[in-house]
């Protein structure tokens, strides 16, 4: 009972007490702490302009050597990646023993076009995975019930022959206790499927595993495959999860530069996570357990982040005992386009917030952590640091490189400015942004790699743009990293908590 206690907990609001009044402080802590760093350095530099500048170099310092340790992760999960793009999975997967596996892959959407919903069933129909061995359940919202329907009849006609196992279900509007989105969709139709088709069946949880993909996921050929293969070679496969590395390579060559280097970026950290697993979660198309998934009684249904919440779920639930692996293999996804220039602009922003939303985790675990006294003292201190680490690195670190370097010389006044240090503090950082430049010459490198061809209607300077769109690092980590981080650290520590928002899906 004490599990469930905390386990579906989203916000303050849900608890009542001292409980309330914990949680409540511990949602304050990563905004507060955010402003108090970006508020001190202002202050640092007008009172103590001294320490305010060696503050700045050492922090500099500090990001220099990060950068090269994060590109060498980089490099390393590129070549992997590749190496697994290469390798004959189903050869692999001939050496054991595979066909007790099922897979059950959930496509909640919600008003996206038919092309994006019907490439993503493509491409899991072009999959070798044998199709009688897959359970293929497309969920739409009753509040888009016109659209919805329509898509899903378009879909029904043109893979039903492919699928034996293809169902449609509708997940309710007005449930009450649910915020509408991927969470609350998705769980609906993991409960449907199980009820009408799992169940009936007779077929054992623990040899289902569960991929639940973000509508616009086309899958590369031998997903399935490798997923089942790092499946059954697990040390615990039900208490793990099975995560690939997004790659927003759709509509890559119709979207504005900001977005690419947007969507990039969001692909390289991917990545690096991928060479970090003891810091992996989960994370938009992910894969697991259907056993765990039921003992959990699937997806939080009350919040935004369901997709890093159920490993936090997973964890809290398996008191520490659970896992994330990295598959070090590509899902195609899109990267973020509007009708206009301006459109995109707003999605990006939008977009970032809501993965910058996920700030709401960190109550919700250090809640989990003091409520949980079977997991090791070792543990929680590890994943606390590590978030803390996260989300105030997200909202700060880019603002204090970019923005805040030149401070203690504007406001440090003429005794400060009289001095050596301040003379030389604006050399010494920009030289040392110089060399942190390796890791953005590592990212366009790795970005050209990972293209698709172009497509015939666009030119060579297309592909030029490709490569010069790295210098708008700078401007996309402030204002689609830090902005969007602070924003909703800040909206988490004044209780003023986001809904799901829908990345709008357009093709050109």
């Amino acid at each position: 009972m004490e599990k469930r206690y905390y386990l579906k907990t989203a916000f303050s609001p849900d608890l009542s007490g001292r409980d309330r009044i914990l949680y409540r402080l511990i949602e304050i802590f990563p905004g507060a702490l955010a402003w108090a760093t970006l508020l001190g350095v202002f202050a640092a530099s007008y009172f103590y302009p001294v320490g305010a500048a060696f503050f700045i170099i050492i922090f500099d310092v500090y990001w220099l050597v990060k950068t090269v340790f994060l590109s060498f992760h980089l490099r390393a999960n590129y070549k992997r990646m590749q190496s697994n793009i290469g390798t004959d999975w189903q050869e692999k997967l001939s050496r054991t023993r595979w066909e007790h596996l099922w897979h059950l892959v959930l496509l909640p959407m919600s008003k996206e076009a038919e092309e994006v919903v019907s490439g993503t069933i493509a491409s899991i129909e072009k999959n070798i995975w044998p199709k009688e061995r897959m359970i293929l359940v497309l969920s739409y919202e009753e509040r888009y019930g016109a659209h919805g329907g329509k898509v899903a009849e378009a879909m029904e006609k043109k893979f039903m022959d492919k699928f034996p196992n293809f169902f449609v279900t509708i997940h309710p509007k007005g449930i009450e206790g649910e915020i509408p989105g991927k969470g609350s969709n998705e769980t609906w139709a993991a409960r449907e499927i199980k009820k009408i088709f799992i169940d009936p069946k007779n077929i054992p949880y623990e040899n289902i595993i569960v991929s639940s993909f973000d509508i616009d996921t086309q899958i590369f050929p031998q997903y399935f495959e490798i997923l089942a293969w790092n499946f059954l070679t697990a040390t615990r496969p039900i208490r793990t999860s099975y995560q690939p590395v997004p790659v927003y390579n759709n509509n890559i060559w119709d979207v504005p530069a900001l977005s690419r280097v947007v969507a990039s970026s969001g692909t390289f950290w991917q990545m690096m996570q991928q060479e970090r697993p003891e810091r992996l979660t989960t994370f938009s198309s992910h894969s697991m357990s259907f056993k765990a998934l039921a003992e959990l009684d699937f997806w939080q249904t009350n919040m935004v982040s369901e997709d890093s919440r159920i490993f936090w779920n997973s964890l809290l639930y398996y008191d520490g005992d659970y896992e994330s692996v990295p598959l070090s293999y590509p899902v195609s996804m899109d990267a973020n386009l509007a009708p206009t220039f301006w459109g995109t602009v707003k999605n990006v922003y939008r977009q970032q917030r809501r993965w910058a939303w996920g700030v709401e985790n960190f109550p919700y675990v250090v809640f989990g952590f003091i409520k949980n006294k079977k997991i090791k003292l070792r543990t929680k201190f590890y994943y606390i640091f590590n978030m803390i680490d996260g989300y105030w690195s997200w909202s700060t670190n880019a603002l204090m490189i970019f923005a805040l370097g030149w401070l203690p010389v504007l406001l440090g006044g003429r005794e400060f400015n009289n001095l050596v240090l301040a003379y030389n503090l604006p050399t010494i950082t920009r030289t040392i942004m110089t060399f942190a430049m390796v890791g953005m010459v590592t990212s366009a490198i790795i970005s050209m790699k990972l293209l698709p061809p172009r497509p015939p209607h666009y030119g060579k300077f297309r592909t030029a743009g490709m490569v010069l769109q790295w210098i708008l690092v700078p401007f996309t980590i402030i204002f689609f990293g830090s902005f969007p981080a602070i924003e909703a650290q800040t909206r988490l520590m004044l209780g003023n908590y986001l809904g799901f928002w829908i990345t709008p899906k357009h093709r050109k």
